[in-house]
């Protein structure tokens, strides 16, 4: 029987490394945004056993907004924020683009006037149909 090998120490399971550098809030989360082709190692699509090592790129995709993030550590565990903002570094494109994606909606963002009261059944058929067409 061939024995079980591990992986080397300095390579770690991507769905693994997105939990523990608190990208994700479970390991399951992450499985399922990697299989939704929603994570991307390198440029290409991954699987969750894909070993992921230091310098590694992911992109990983949370409408509206894409982080591109460097692997910069690795964590067998689940670590504090502080030190998971160790274990990766943003690319300042990212940053900007976020950013700027971020001040379009606030900018874009429908301000209601609340004061005739709560919206009826059709007012909040007609602002859900308003938010999917965005999505």
């Amino acid at each position: 029987m061939p024995a079980i090998q591990s992986p080397p120490e300095d390579s770690q399971r991507l769905d693994r490394w997105l939990w523990a550098s608190r990208q994700f809030k479970s390991r399951s989360i992450a499985v399922h945004a990697i299989e939704n082709g929603r994570v991307e190692l390198n440029g290409l699509r991954a699987k969750p056993a894909k070993l992921v090592h230091i310098n590694d790129a992911i992109r990983i995709r949370r409408p509206p907004y894409d982080y591109d993030i460097i692997v910069r550590g690795l964590s067998g565990n689940r670590v504090s924020a502080k030190l998971a903002a160790a274990l990766y570094e943003e690319t300042p494109d990212s940053l900007s683009t976020r950013a700027s994606l971020r001040e379009s909606l606030d900018l874009s963002a429908v301000h209601e006037d609340r004061r005739s009261g709560k919206p009826d059944k059709k007012e909040r058929r007609e602002r859900e149909n308003l938010k999917r067409s965005y999505e």
